[in-house]
């Protein structure tokens, strides 16, 4: 008995605990790399407690973290699926000295906490590389908020058909852009994937046939199939576009629009080259009533918008442990469901039955939360005859919802129902993307 004892003992010394693997943090993206020596206290103080903190977030699936002060301490938050979870809490100089470490490896100035910053790390975990986006915005008495957004690139993809988008509304899309004129935008909400989506229609573009330049900072995207223009000092839009003309341009992709000069400038060149941006707000129908205010006048609207994509992220369900269920006819036929879906699926959840928990045993893969990853789902709004009647006659939300309504052009509730039929997604998942609309 001694002797087995012994021997357990020493089997234990012989196999040394492995050491966690942390993110390795690989430099700026903006190339304006820090000078670690030069701060050498702070690395001390924040590169470890860093390390911790993202490793443990890309660990858990977070596409988001949100590190704030809350009265005498600080909270950390992981956004998995767009849903927050806790990260913990930390005492505030712990989380200053987080701060202003992921600032310093992303080129911002630590030195400025009054002014918002955003910059950018490439990272490593794992073997998985990443894009870690760093934005620091200022709170009172000097404290910041940090939030940083983590995209693998390995995962990553900007693919209409990774992304959610039909088959029809590619193919629309590819036939509006063949008239090689007018306004393509895409509209949403702050972390609702409109950049994503706005890449998505691009790439709907048919890059064989027809020339696409860009005015945008690309950042990582493979420019293969695009024309990066560079525009000579002091040289007007009007001048840029009128030379890409020259080398044949048939599309313009364009930088967000943040002004309304932006509006101005894409409104009295979009008859020459077919143009593709976005901009924030609620909708579809709304962000065309912004248009309409900004340029006071609908009928420049009607005439030079083309379509008007506007997105929300919905949980997709983990394939792994979502549970098959038959639904009622008459859920069915309120929902607009074919009656050819003869299986839904909803979420993976524990038994209900406590007989059963023991041997129960939670899905690994989704970390039990039943869904596993997001995708799009899309409203498509089109400039036809009877939408640019509503819009010069009487322009509102309403009216033009009626209209889109009634040319059955693609909607929120159309894509929710065909993700629920295909089993992508659930209808409690809609229930939730949609209650506050």
């Amino acid at each position: 008995m001694i002797f087995g004892k012994k021997k357990t003992v020493a089997m234990q010394e012989e196999i040394p605990e492995e050491e966690p693997e942390f993110i390795l943090f690989q430099g700026a993206i903006n190339g304006d790399n820090p000078n670690l020596k030069a701060n050498a206290r702070l690395v001390q103080a924040g590169l470890v407690r860093s390390k911790q903190m993202v490793t443990d977030a890309l660990n858990r699936r977070a596409e988001m973290i949100c590190l704030e002060s809350k009265g005498d301490a600080a909270v950390v938050r992981f956004y998995i699926d767009g849903i927050p979870y806790s990260g913990g809490r930390l005492a505030k100089p712990q989380a200053l000295a987080i701060t202003q470490m992921m600032k310093l490896l992303a080129g911002l100035n630590v030195q400025q906490r009054r002014k918002p910053q955003r910059g950018g790390i490439k990272a490593d975990l794992s073997g998985v590389p990443y894009e870690l986006s760093v934005q620091s915005t200022p709170l009172a008495d000097g404290v910041e908020r940090l939030v940083i957004r983590a995209d693998n690139l390995k995962t990553k993809s900007n693919r209409p058909d990774d992304i959610g988008f039909s088959q029809d509304m590619k193919k629309k899309i590819r036939a509006h852009s063949a008239e090689r004129s007018g306004a393509f935008l895409v509209c949403g909400t702050p972390n609702s994937g409109t950049t994503t989506t706005t890449l998505g229609v691009l790439r709907s573009v048919d890059s064989y046939q027809y020339s696409i330049f860009t005015l945008a900072n690309m950042g990582s995207q493979d420019l293969t199939l695009f024309t990066q223009f560079e525009v000579e000092p002091d040289e007007s839009f009007e001048d840029s576009v009128t030379r890409m003309l020259r080398r044949e341009a048939d599309v313009l992709f364009l930088n967000p629009i943040n002004s309304l000069q932006d509006v101005q400038r894409i409104f009295s060149q979009q008859h020459r080259l077919a143009m593709i941006t976005e901009f924030r707000c609620k909708d579809a129908a709304h962000g065309i009533i912004q248009l309409c205010k900004w340029l006071k006048n609908p009928k420049i609207v009607a005439d030079g918008l083309k379509l008007i994509v506007s997105q929300k992220l919905i949980r997709k369900l983990c394939k792994n442990c979502r549970q098959a269920f038959r639904p009622h006819p008459q859920l069915m036929k309120k929902m607009g469901i074919p009656p050819e879906v003869k299986t839904m699926y909803r979420a993976g959840r524990p038994p209900a039955n406590p007989d059963e928990l023991e041997d129960y045993v939670p899905c690994a893969k989704c970390g039990e939360t039943g869904f596993l990853g997001r995708i799009g789902i899309f409203e498509m709004l089109e400039m036809t005859d009877g939408m640019k009647e509503v819009l010069t006659t009487q322009p509102s939300v309403q009216a033009i919802r009626a209209q889109a309504k009634k040319e059955g052009m693609q909607s929120f509730q159309k894509e929710g129902v065909r993700l629920v039929a295909e089993g992508i997604t659930s209808l409690e998942e809609l229930q939730r993307t949609f209650k506050t609309r």
